[in-house]
Protein backbone atom coordinates (compact mmCIF):
# COMPACT_ATOMS: atom_id res chain seq x y z
CA UNK A 1 0.00 0.00 0.00
CA UNK A 2 2.73 2.58 0.99
CA UNK A 3 5.07 2.47 -2.46
CA UNK A 4 5.69 4.82 -4.75
CA UNK A 5 6.60 8.81 -3.74
CA UNK A 6 4.69 9.58 -0.80
CA UNK A 7 4.36 13.40 0.54
CA UNK A 8 5.26 14.04 4.55
CA UNK A 9 2.97 17.56 4.27
CA UNK A 10 3.65 20.29 5.97
CA UNK A 11 0.75 22.06 8.26
CA UNK A 12 -0.42 25.33 7.27
CA UNK A 13 -1.13 28.21 10.24
CA UNK A 14 -3.14 31.29 10.14
CA UNK A 15 -1.56 34.63 11.12
CA UNK A 16 -2.73 33.98 14.47
CA UNK A 17 -1.01 30.08 15.11
CA UNK A 18 -4.90 28.44 14.79
CA UNK A 19 -4.83 25.50 11.60
CA UNK A 20 -5.44 26.77 9.02
CA UNK A 21 -7.93 24.35 7.25
CA UNK A 22 -8.83 25.96 4.32
CA UNK A 23 -5.25 26.11 3.01
CA UNK A 24 -4.87 21.68 4.07
CA UNK A 25 -8.04 20.91 2.15
CA UNK A 26 -5.96 23.07 -0.86
CA UNK A 27 -2.75 21.11 -0.36
CA UNK A 28 -3.93 17.76 0.12
CA UNK A 29 -6.19 18.32 -3.02
CA UNK A 30 -3.05 19.55 -5.12
CA UNK A 31 -1.37 16.21 -4.28
CA UNK A 32 -3.76 14.22 -4.88
CA UNK A 33 -4.60 16.08 -8.60
CA UNK A 34 -0.79 15.71 -9.25
CA UNK A 35 -0.58 11.90 -8.88
CA UNK A 36 1.00 11.34 -5.56
CA UNK A 37 0.99 7.90 -4.59
CA UNK A 38 -0.09 8.17 -0.53
CA UNK A 39 -0.34 10.98 1.75
CA UNK A 40 1.92 11.37 5.40
CA UNK A 41 -0.08 14.16 7.58
CA UNK A 42 1.47 14.94 11.31
CA UNK A 43 4.93 13.83 10.99
CA UNK A 44 7.21 15.56 11.88
CA UNK A 45 7.64 17.84 8.96
CA UNK A 46 4.18 18.76 9.65
CA UNK A 47 5.48 19.98 13.15
CA UNK A 48 3.23 17.41 14.97
CA UNK A 49 5.16 17.62 18.14
CA UNK A 50 3.73 21.61 18.41
CA UNK A 51 -0.13 20.32 17.58
CA UNK A 52 -2.72 19.41 20.40
CA UNK A 53 -3.90 16.39 20.55
CA UNK A 54 -7.39 17.45 18.86
CA UNK A 55 -5.84 19.25 16.26
CA UNK A 56 -3.73 16.37 15.61
CA UNK A 57 -7.07 14.22 14.58
CA UNK A 58 -8.33 17.17 13.23
CA UNK A 59 -5.57 17.60 10.54
CA UNK A 60 -5.69 13.96 9.83
CA UNK A 61 -9.62 13.83 9.39
CA UNK A 62 -9.24 16.69 7.14
CA UNK A 63 -6.46 14.68 4.78
CA UNK A 64 -8.89 11.64 4.71
CA UNK A 65 -11.91 13.53 4.15
CA UNK A 66 -10.48 15.14 1.11
CA UNK A 67 -8.37 11.78 -0.08
CA UNK A 68 -11.87 10.13 -0.23
CA UNK A 69 -9.77 6.60 -0.99
CA UNK A 70 -7.95 8.29 -3.80
CA UNK A 71 -4.53 7.52 -2.05
CA UNK A 72 -4.01 5.91 1.08
CA UNK A 73 -3.39 8.07 4.11
CA UNK A 74 0.00 7.30 6.69
CA UNK A 75 -1.00 9.11 9.52
CA UNK A 76 2.00 10.06 12.32
CA UNK A 77 1.99 8.91 15.77
CA UNK A 78 5.18 8.79 17.11
CA UNK A 79 7.83 10.32 19.89
CA UNK A 80 9.28 8.93 23.08
CA UNK A 81 6.20 8.09 25.36
CA UNK A 82 4.71 4.65 24.15
CA UNK A 83 1.68 4.69 26.05
CA UNK A 84 0.71 8.13 24.57
CA UNK A 85 1.85 6.88 21.25
CA UNK A 86 -0.71 3.91 21.75
CA UNK A 87 -3.34 6.06 22.31
CA UNK A 88 -2.48 8.31 19.99
CA UNK A 89 -2.88 5.88 17.18
CA UNK A 90 -6.08 4.05 18.54
CA UNK A 91 -7.79 7.74 17.29
CA UNK A 92 -6.09 7.60 13.96
CA UNK A 93 -7.12 4.04 13.49
CA UNK A 94 -11.32 4.51 14.53
CA UNK A 95 -10.80 8.05 12.16
CA UNK A 96 -9.99 5.44 9.07
CA UNK A 97 -6.30 6.28 8.44
CA UNK A 98 -4.80 3.53 6.36
CA UNK A 99 -1.63 3.14 8.61
CA UNK A 100 0.46 5.13 11.06
CA UNK A 101 4.17 6.71 10.88
CA UNK A 102 6.17 5.95 13.71
CA UNK A 103 9.01 7.91 15.24
CA UNK A 104 11.78 6.38 17.08
CA UNK A 105 11.53 7.81 20.58
CA UNK A 106 13.42 10.70 20.94
CA UNK A 107 15.76 12.22 23.37
CA UNK A 108 15.78 9.54 25.86
CA UNK A 109 18.02 7.16 23.26
CA UNK A 110 16.60 3.80 23.96
CA UNK A 111 18.14 0.49 23.31
CA UNK A 112 18.03 -1.52 20.43
CA UNK A 113 15.63 -3.64 22.67
CA UNK A 114 13.84 -0.91 24.11
CA UNK A 115 12.74 0.16 20.67
CA UNK A 116 11.99 -3.42 19.30
CA UNK A 117 9.42 -3.27 22.72
CA UNK A 118 8.20 -0.02 21.33
CA UNK A 119 6.94 -0.79 18.30
CA UNK A 120 5.88 -4.32 19.29
CA UNK A 121 3.51 -2.83 22.24
CA UNK A 122 1.83 -0.21 19.35
CA UNK A 123 1.47 -3.06 16.94
CA UNK A 124 -0.03 -5.05 19.64
CA UNK A 125 -2.39 -2.60 20.46
CA UNK A 126 -3.75 -1.55 16.83
CA UNK A 127 -4.36 -3.09 13.76
CA UNK A 128 -3.08 -0.78 11.41
CA UNK A 129 -0.14 -1.13 8.88
CA UNK A 130 3.05 0.35 10.78
CA UNK A 131 5.94 2.21 9.21
CA UNK A 132 8.63 2.55 11.41
CA UNK A 133 10.81 6.12 10.73
CA UNK A 134 14.22 5.93 11.54
CA UNK A 135 16.16 9.42 11.29
CA UNK A 136 18.97 9.55 13.62
CA UNK A 137 20.26 12.90 12.89
CA UNK A 138 16.71 14.17 14.48
CA UNK A 139 16.15 12.06 17.21
CA UNK A 140 19.35 10.63 18.55
CA UNK A 141 18.62 7.07 18.02
CA UNK A 142 19.05 4.80 15.15
CA UNK A 143 17.04 1.47 14.36
CA UNK A 144 20.00 -1.17 13.41
CA UNK A 145 19.06 -3.57 10.63
CA UNK A 146 19.28 -6.32 13.13
CA UNK A 147 15.88 -4.75 14.99
CA UNK A 148 14.32 -3.81 11.85
CA UNK A 149 14.50 -7.25 10.69
CA UNK A 150 13.24 -8.82 14.24
CA UNK A 151 9.97 -6.28 13.85
CA UNK A 152 8.86 -7.34 10.03
CA UNK A 153 8.37 -10.72 11.64
CA UNK A 154 5.64 -8.62 13.45
CA UNK A 155 3.05 -8.52 10.63
CA UNK A 156 1.51 -5.25 10.87
CA UNK A 157 4.77 -3.92 10.91
CA UNK A 158 5.00 -3.26 7.43
CA UNK A 159 8.38 -0.77 6.43
CA UNK A 160 10.20 1.85 7.35
CA UNK A 161 11.33 5.13 6.93
CA UNK A 162 14.70 5.19 6.44
CA UNK A 163 16.29 8.53 6.34
CA UNK A 164 19.84 7.40 8.66
CA UNK A 165 21.57 9.40 5.57
CA UNK A 166 23.81 6.08 5.06
CA UNK A 167 23.87 3.70 1.96
CA UNK A 168 25.17 0.89 4.04
CA UNK A 169 22.89 0.97 6.17
CA UNK A 170 19.86 1.28 3.78
CA UNK A 171 21.93 -1.65 1.79
CA UNK A 172 22.03 -3.76 5.37
CA UNK A 173 18.18 -3.08 5.82
CA UNK A 174 17.04 -4.17 2.17
CA UNK A 175 19.73 -7.35 2.99
CA UNK A 176 18.14 -8.49 6.19
CA UNK A 177 14.45 -7.78 5.86
CA UNK A 178 11.95 -9.83 3.86
CA UNK A 179 11.31 -8.66 0.19
CA UNK A 180 7.46 -7.57 1.30
CA UNK A 181 9.23 -5.10 3.37
CA UNK A 182 8.84 -1.70 2.19
CA UNK A 183 11.92 -0.01 2.86
CA UNK A 184 11.39 4.34 1.85
CA UNK A 185 13.88 6.80 1.70
CA UNK A 186 13.57 9.56 3.90
CA UNK A 187 16.19 11.70 2.03
CA UNK A 188 14.64 13.32 -1.09
CA UNK A 189 18.32 13.63 -2.54
CA UNK A 190 19.33 9.47 -2.31
CA UNK A 191 16.37 8.24 -3.16
CA UNK A 192 17.17 6.75 -6.75
CA UNK A 193 20.47 4.96 -4.67
CA UNK A 194 17.91 3.30 -2.26
CA UNK A 195 15.49 1.91 -5.21
CA UNK A 196 18.52 0.59 -6.99
CA UNK A 197 19.30 -1.19 -4.02
CA UNK A 198 15.71 -3.05 -4.05
CA UNK A 199 13.88 -0.27 -1.79
CA UNK A 200 10.32 0.45 -2.46
CA UNK A 201 9.45 4.57 -2.55
CA UNK A 202 9.78 7.62 -0.89
CA UNK A 203 8.43 9.70 1.74
CA UNK A 204 9.41 13.40 0.69
CA UNK A 205 9.71 16.66 1.37
CA UNK A 206 10.12 17.94 -1.49
CA UNK A 207 7.09 16.83 -3.43
CA UNK A 208 5.52 19.62 -1.59
CA UNK A 209 6.58 21.84 -3.61
CA UNK A 210 7.02 19.29 -6.96
CA UNK A 211 4.36 16.63 -5.98
CA UNK A 212 4.28 15.30 -9.92
CA UNK A 213 8.02 15.87 -10.66
CA UNK A 214 8.71 13.74 -7.40
CA UNK A 215 6.35 10.88 -7.77
CA UNK A 216 7.69 10.81 -11.71
CA UNK A 217 11.00 10.32 -10.07
CA UNK A 218 10.13 7.32 -7.64
CA UNK A 219 8.33 5.53 -10.25
CA UNK A 220 11.13 5.90 -13.18
CA UNK A 221 13.61 4.64 -10.45
CA UNK A 222 10.85 1.77 -9.34
CA UNK A 223 10.34 0.41 -13.08
CA UNK A 224 14.38 0.53 -13.46
CA UNK A 225 14.22 3.49 -16.00
CA UNK A 226 17.31 5.58 -14.03
CA UNK A 227 18.40 7.56 -17.19
CA UNK A 228 14.86 9.61 -16.74
CA UNK A 229 15.11 9.21 -13.04
CA UNK A 230 18.59 10.58 -12.95
CA UNK A 231 17.14 13.67 -15.57
CA UNK A 232 14.78 14.35 -12.83
CA UNK A 233 17.46 14.23 -10.32
CA UNK A 234 19.28 16.85 -11.83
CA UNK A 235 16.77 19.25 -12.76
CA UNK A 236 15.23 19.19 -9.25
CA UNK A 237 18.50 18.63 -6.73
CA UNK A 238 18.77 21.81 -5.92
CA UNK A 239 14.72 22.40 -4.66
CA UNK A 240 15.84 19.15 -2.75
CA UNK A 241 19.06 20.86 -1.08
CA UNK A 242 17.61 23.96 -0.47
CA UNK A 243 15.08 22.47 1.73
CA UNK A 244 17.65 22.02 4.08
CA UNK A 245 19.32 24.93 4.38
CA UNK A 246 18.04 25.46 7.25
CA UNK A 247 15.71 23.13 9.85
CA UNK A 248 12.89 21.25 8.09
CA UNK A 249 9.94 22.68 7.76
CA UNK A 250 11.21 26.14 7.74
CA UNK A 251 12.32 26.25 3.97
CA UNK A 252 9.84 24.24 2.62
CA UNK A 253 6.96 26.30 4.53
CA UNK A 254 8.38 29.34 3.15
CA UNK A 255 8.81 28.24 -0.35
CA UNK A 256 5.06 27.00 -0.41
CA UNK A 257 4.40 30.76 1.12
CA UNK A 258 5.93 32.14 -1.99
CA UNK A 259 3.53 30.13 -4.36
CA UNK A 260 0.69 31.65 -2.32
CA UNK A 261 -0.39 28.15 -1.04
CA UNK A 262 0.25 28.89 2.76
CA UNK A 263 0.58 32.08 5.09
CA UNK A 264 4.49 31.85 6.23
CA UNK A 265 3.49 31.33 9.41
CA UNK A 266 5.22 28.32 11.94
CA UNK A 267 4.66 27.84 15.58
CA UNK A 268 8.10 28.33 18.06
CA UNK A 269 10.37 27.07 18.73
CA UNK A 270 10.27 27.10 14.82
CA UNK A 271 10.85 30.47 13.29
CA UNK A 272 11.21 32.02 9.65
CA UNK A 273 14.41 31.53 7.52
CA UNK A 274 17.00 34.02 7.98
CA UNK A 275 17.17 36.61 5.25
CA UNK A 276 19.92 35.04 3.53
CA UNK A 277 18.20 31.83 3.46
CA UNK A 278 15.04 33.30 2.05
CA UNK A 279 16.64 35.00 -0.78
CA UNK A 280 18.56 31.40 -1.43
CA UNK A 281 15.10 29.89 -1.65
CA UNK A 282 13.36 32.65 -3.72
CA UNK A 283 16.11 32.47 -6.10
CA UNK A 284 15.64 28.16 -6.79
CA UNK A 285 12.02 28.71 -6.53
CA UNK A 286 12.11 30.99 -9.37
CA UNK A 287 14.87 28.81 -11.36
CA UNK A 288 12.83 25.70 -10.84
CA UNK A 289 9.65 27.99 -12.62
CA UNK A 290 7.71 27.56 -9.63
CA UNK A 291 7.35 31.26 -8.73
CA UNK A 292 7.92 34.24 -11.15
CA UNK A 293 9.39 37.31 -9.23
CA UNK A 294 9.42 38.04 -5.06
CA UNK A 295 7.51 41.49 -5.85
CA UNK A 296 4.25 39.49 -7.59
CA UNK A 297 4.42 36.71 -4.77
CA UNK A 298 4.42 39.52 -1.65
CA UNK A 299 1.20 40.76 -2.54
CA UNK A 300 0.22 36.97 -1.69
CA UNK A 301 1.56 36.70 1.66
CA UNK A 302 0.05 40.34 2.78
Amino acid sequence: MFTGCGTALVTPFQKDLSLDESALRVLVKRQIDAGINFLVPCGTTGESPTLTRKEHLRVVEITLEEAKGKVPVLAGAGGYNTAEVIELAKEIQHLGAEGILSVTPYYNRPTQEGLYQHYKAIAAAVSLPIVVYSVQGRTGVNVDPATLARLAEIETIVGVKEASGSISQMAAVIQQVPASFNVLSGDDAITIPLLALGGRGLISVASNLIPAEMTALTQAGMRGDYKSARELQRRHLPLMDVNFIESNPGPVKYGLALMGLLQPVWRLPLVPPQPASQGRIEQVLTIAGLIKQRSENAAKQD
